[in-house]
């Protein structure tokens, strides 16, 4: 049977169970844009830049069993997505990127979009792949997603050349005999070794990242036989239920309050699942993990990368909670530490309640009145900045999958694209993004996408008219900010040019009544825009705890340098300003 190469991938990505592809069709890919257009299960998302189809991809990957696929055109198509694809790649997220080629039966040299795109890709995928015969696309295709999929996920590249896609073949048939990927158990010494760590320990304490978002229920089982407090990192937040009177906070150490440092500063043994120890995740590098550590990640390259463990596992977290379940002694409940837990709770919103903002929008009023209207399982999206740390800060959440943000690669503009991918997987579900004013400047144009195709995700706009995420580390560090205030917009008229419908917080005194009816009116099939007119005058812990870590590590001369510019700085203008 004679079929084109374009049918043969779009019949891979069905057998895959794709239910969505995000790209700008071009010269090069109509042919796979026609075979999109006869799949009855498969819908090709036109979006407006090809960044914007790389982080929706990435939504649909991280809050739905289906896999996120970047449809691209050569070159320009590949280097717009860039940045979607290597947030994917930092973040461990599955990522199919589907690239067109140039032609290879030419003979012909400086074809257009003709670069070597492979080698861009490649330091920002798992693997990729140049299709030589057509015969290979089925398998092809299919072999990347299983490997975009299993151990460390990330993206996978597949480039075809535009002739496999015109021209017809003798198809050898869709067979594809790769076997499933199942992960190895991890080795039994290593589990009687932890087992007996945790068993000997008095206040062990438990560390969760991403990796562990698929184990919820053991990990609730584990730490209540252990009677240990649990912190996560931002990617993992949710991971654990953040009602649990265990839960302790969204990391530990110089970013986060008092109690939190308290309560695992007499941690005698940590286990720590899933998660790497990132820059982002232990803000800066800002904790002290005990020596008596066990580290368990399927990669073995994150082992000892940043903080040296005394038991390093290699192993899936499931397989590995499994394991170890019926070998962990239970440990008397600690219900001092769980009162010390719940009270240093209260005192955190005793304190954000205790500071009302005088010109704008309290964001622990904002963030407390969304999680009070909003829907339990809805999905909220944030971008690089000030509202990712606020939102981790503020929102209990009680199941993985429910916080999504760029960590890793911190790529600004991700949450509108993203919250556009999240809703379109995910029709039923209330999707809120948290938007900076600057990252709107980006990519919130493709709220035309979401229009177009009656997507309705509440993009709130925490409008303060700067870059003040990096205007706070400026104004620490120099006692004053450069290229941080952003060129002035309505965002009314931007509402208006995409037709998203558009709310305004101006004051405390209308979050309570302008939050409800937002979510409501996305009901209608609108996306809808709520301007926030945000105080972002108090700092979070992740930003304090940033700009503490990375000061004390200077040395004394630098710190006293430092100091005496700021003191200066600030003395000057004092003296400047009118009385």
């Amino acid at each position: 049977m004679k079929i084109r190469g374009s049918v043969a991938v779009v019949r891979a990505l069905e057998d895959e169970g794709v239910r969505y592809t995000f790209g700008i069709p071009g010269t090069h890919n109509i042919e796979l844009y026609d075979a999109l257009e006869d799949s009855e299960l498969i819908r090709p998302v036109l979006v407006t830049d090809e960044q914007c189809a790389s982080f929706m991809a990435d939504a649909v990957s991280r809050t739905s069993d289906t896999l996120g696929v970047v449809n691209t055109v050569p070159g320009a198509g590949v280097t717009h997505a860039l940045s979607g694809i290597a947030e994917a790649f930092m973040d461990n997220i599955p990522l199919l990127v589907l690239t067109c080629g140039v032609r290879t039966d030419t003979g012909k040299s400086y074809q257009l979009h003709d670069i070597d795109q492979l080698a861009i890709l490649r330091p920002v995928c798992k693997e990729v792949f140049h299709v030589v015969s057509q015969d290979d696309i089925y398998h092809t295709v299919r072999n990347a997603i299983q490997i975009a999929r299993s151990k460390t996920p990330g993206p996978v590249a597949v480039e075809i050349p535009m002739n496999h896609y015109l021209n017809s073949f003798d198809s050898p048939g869709f067979v594809y005999n790769r076997p499933p990927y199942i992960p190895s158990l991890p080795k039994s010494d290593d589990m009687l070794r932890a087992a007996q760590m945790l068993n000997e320990s008095k206040r062990p304490a438990i560390y969760v990242g991403n990796g562990a978002k698929n184990t919820p229920f053991l990990l609730y089982e584990l730490a209540e036989k252990l009677s240990a407090p649990v912190v996560t990192t931002i990617q993992g937040k949710g991971v654990f239920p953040e009602n649990h009177e265990l839960f302790l906070w969204n990391g530990f150490g110089n970013s986060a309050p008092s109690f939190v440092s308290r309560v695992m500063d007499r941690c005698d043994c940590l286990l720590a699942i899933g998660c790497r120890f990132g820059e982002v995740a232990t803000a800066s590098y800002g904790i002290n993990p005990p020596e008596n550590m066990i580290h368990v990640d399927i990669n073995p390259e994150v082992h000892n990368a940043n903080f040296k463990a005394r038991l390093p596992i290699v192993s899936d977290a499931g397989s590995f909670l499994r394991t170890l379940s019926p070998l962990v002694e239970r440990h008397p409940k600690n219900t001092a530490m769980i009162a010390e837990i719940a009270a240093g709770h209260q005192q955190v919103i005793a304190f954000w309640e205790s500071r009302k903002s005088k010109k704008g929008v309290s964001p622990w009023n904002f963030f407390s009145t969304v999680q009070k209207y909003a829907r339990d399982d809805a999905i909220y999206t944030t971008d690089s900045g000030n509202g990712t740390f606020l939102a981790m800060e503020m929102l209990r959440l009680e199941k993985p999958g429910l916080f999504i943000g760029p960590i890793d690669y911190s790529c600004m503009g991700y949450s509108v694209p993203a919250a556009i991918g999240a809703k379109l997987a995910n029709p039923d579900r209330e999707v809120i993004a948290i938007a900076g004013d600057g990252a709107m400047l980006m990519t919130g144009l493709e709220l035309l996408t979401a229009s177009n195709m009656s997507i309705a995700p509440v993009v709130f706009v925490m409008r303060d008219k700067n870059l003040s995420q990096i205007s706070q580390l400026q104004k620490f560090t120099f006692a004053r900010d450069t290229c941080t205030i952003l060129p002035d917009y309505s965002t009314r008229a931007f509402a208006a040019a995409v037709n998203a419908k558009y709310f305004y917080i101006p004051t405390d005194g209308l979050v309570e009544k302008i939050i409800p009816q937002a979510l409501h009116a996305a009901g209608e099939g609108k996306p809808v825009v709520v301007e926030v007119a945000i105080d972002y005058t108090l700092k979070t812990w992740f930003t304090k705890g940033i700009l503490k870590t990375n000061f004390l590590r200077l040395p004394w001369s630098e710190r006293v340098r430092m100091t005496m510019r700021s003191g200066k700085r600030r003395l000057q203008r004092k003296k400047s300003s009118p009385a």
